[in-house]
């Protein structure tokens, strides 16, 4: 073969021997119209090994002396290699678009972070760090698309490099054109975790697709230098990273080219250069580069091999001794509901434009209950009502709202974990937290004691759950130990500025201060109290739907009922407290679901609602507060 087809096999243009003994690669020499040469295809390598083809070097500098292998510059270990192209991340594509827009706040776990953040970092550029709150839990960095930093011109004569290094040919670089910067917050505890949010109102000038044609990121190039540190030459790594364009586009690579191979691969090559082979089970064709060898067979062939008979040509990349790994967890329990059985929900889910901050949330009003209108056989006793299929109802229904309510009682009675159990959702499949619902407890004297043995933190801290939001009362005293404890998972006190009339806690208040918090949407689910208040017509304005799951089962008396006050007029006359419509009756395994919007009854009174004030009977008289209420 001639030296100009070798070098095209490896991108150059000029080649050099390495030796007057060569060593063939895998007993194979480079073949050239069937005449057998004595050049290996090992030796392909420029004078200067920091020169991959001829256009990377400048005239008159002459080639470089590769340097001393025992004075090289140590290099970091690639932590990546093929395998992360071949078997890359789950949803991989569709989370790099994600990073990449960041429509709305995303929770990452720690190990979630490291390993999707780099396939994103050719668009994302650190512009400082605002440093540690004062307990040293939150660390704040701010980013800037890489294309907001000026646009480089590079000068008729740049900087010498040192050590010998050829001129870089630099050329211009775009910049200047977007505006948008993201904050990343790091926050540890017992399941640390990082918030990525959107800085200001300014949006992508360019796709995702844009920033990966002009930049690639770390994880490709990685993968690329770790297959050269083994002993492959750029040409066939190429190759072989370009074999899966599917994977290689999802993972920003759609661009790769062998200039890129190696540049990543550069500083390594200054050492090594001229002992780099094809992978087996490839060669060189004449005219297409890099092919696959269908007359050899992969498996009796061994990597390429150096004078020194390695398996790698860096030690650092040597393979290390099996360890047995350790049983894996067993995997968390999921429900399942198809999408086949989800469309009966879809008018009475949360809208798909959420509310502004500035409006109260959706409110999704959802329990369980007998045929006798019974949400548990005893007060303070768990009662099973659902069964498999319509509690995967509601574990559905969770994942589509943003908080999911509770009073107090049922969290005392019940050691609830409030999460979301299907496969989508964070902890079970999902990324982070997606899917999962934020707990609120309605407990305005803080009687609710959390442990780290309570269900919920126990499902924070294996990060299947979010931490819990309590909302008590003005002026209710917390334990600093307790509140250090909620804080260290996560979750926190929410304290509520005032009290209505009678000592209560107003539920717009409560709905209010969820919004400031960002919550769009609560899926209420109980206990008693809570439905029979929301249910009442002065607070029926809160609540935007209605989803009730009827179990086929009588309970018998002296249960928690569902059974909210009665109105009366100003003659005393009963009417209904209120009237759902837009009604959906759905059959989900043996059970009978209920779906409703709220709305005023119909000639509920003599007056009809024609006359009923808010917050009052027909007839704008002042109703007593009803029984069950929240109170200091």
């Amino acid at each position: 073969m001639s030296a100009a087809a070798l070098n095209e096999a490896n991108g150059t243009e000029e080649a050099q021997h390495m030796g007057d003994s060569p060593t063939p690669i895998n007993g194979q020499y480079a073949q050239d119209g069937g005449l057998q040469t004595k050049t290996p295809l090992h030796a392909t390598a420029l004078g200067s090994p920091d020169c991959d083809t001829a256009q990377d070097a400048e005239p008159g500098n002459g080639p470089v002396e590769p340097a001393d292998a025992s004075n090289a510059e140590e290099l970091p270990v690639p932590k990546r290699n093929i395998d992360d192209l071949r078997s890359p991340p789950s949803y991989l594509a569709d989370i790099r678009w994600r990073l990449f827009e960041i429509r709305e706040p995303i929770e990452l776990k720690i190990d979630e972070f490291e390993r999707y953040w780099p396939y994103t970092d050719n668009v994302w550029v650190r512009q400082h760090r605002a440093g540690t709150d004062r307990s040293g839990r939150v660390t704040t960095d701010y980013y800037a698309c890489r294309l907001q930093r000026p646009t480089y011109t590079p000068r008729k004569a740049d900087t010498a490099r040192p050590d010998g290094k050829p001129l870089r040919k630099k050329q211009t670089r775009e910049g200047g054109t977007c505006q948008m910067r993201i904050k990343t917050v790091r926050t540890e505890g017992a399941c640390p975790k990082y918030t990525i949010t959107k800085v200001g109102d300014h949006e992508h000038t360019h796709d995702l697709d844009h920033m990966d044609r002009i930049k690639r990121n770390t994880v490709v190039m990685e993968i690329a230098r770790a297959e050269v540190m083994k002993g492959f030459m750029p040409a066939s790594v190429f190759t072989i990273m370009s074999e899966d364009e599917e994977k290689l586009a999802a993972a920003g690579g759609r661009y790769l080219n062998r200039n890129d191979v190696r540049n990543a691969s550069q500083a390594w090559r200054r050492t090594h250069g001229d002992q780099l082979g094809v992978h087996p089970g490839y060669k060189y064709d004449h005219g297409n580069g890099i092919v696959r060898d269908d007359e050899r067979s992969t498996a009796l062939l061994p990597p390429p091999t150096n004078s020194t008979n390695i398996s790698m040509l860096d030690p650092a990349l040597a393979p290390t001794p099996v360890v047995p790994a350790p049983a894996p967890a067993p995997a968390p329990t999921t429900l399942d509901f198809p999408p086949s059985s989800r469309p009966f929900l879809t008018p009475y889910l949360p809208p798909p434009t959420p509310p502004s901050p500035l409006t109260l949330p959706h409110v999704t009003l959802s329990y369980a209950t007998s045929l006798d209108s019974f949400l548990a056989i005893a007060p303070n006793t768990r009662t099973a009502l659902s069964g498999p299929a319509s509690k995967a109802l509601t574990h559905y229904l969770r994942t589509r709202h943003d908080a999911i309510l509770i009073g107090v009682g049922t969290a005392l009675a019940d050691d609830p974990t409030l999460n979301a159990r299907l496969p989508s959702a964070g902890g079970y499949g999902g990324l982070g937290w997606d899917g999962q619902p934020r707990p609120v407890i309605i407990d305005p004297s803080a009687r609710w004691v959390l442990t780290p043995q309570s269900a919920i933190l126990q499902a924070v801290a294996s990060g299947r759950a979010k931490a819990p939001w309590v909302i008590i009362a003005p002026g209710c005293s917390i334990a600093p130990a307790r509140l250090e404890l909620l804080k260290h998972y996560g979750g926190k006190y929410v304290g509520l500025p005032d009290l209505e009339k009678g000592y209560r806690l107003s539920w717009e208040a409560i709905f209010r201060a969820l919004a400031v918090e960002g919550i769009r949407s609560v899926m209420v689910e109980g206990g008693g109290v809570v439905v029979n208040e929301l249910l009442q017509s002065e607070y029926t304005r809160f609540v935007g739907s209605v989803v009730v799951t009827v179990a086929p089962t009588y309970l018998g008396t002296g249960g928690v009922v569902v059974c909210p006050t009665r109105n009366v007029d100003a003659l005393g006359k009963p009417w209904p407290v209120v009237r759902f419509r837009d009604v959906r009756w759905e059959q989900v395994g043996e059970d009978v679901v209920m779906c409703g919007k709220v709305g005023l009854v119909e000639g509920g009174g003599p007056e009809g609602p024609e006359g009923q004030a808010e917050g009052g009977d027909a007839g704008g008289q002042a109703r007593e507060p009803a029984a069950a209420r929240f109170t200091t």
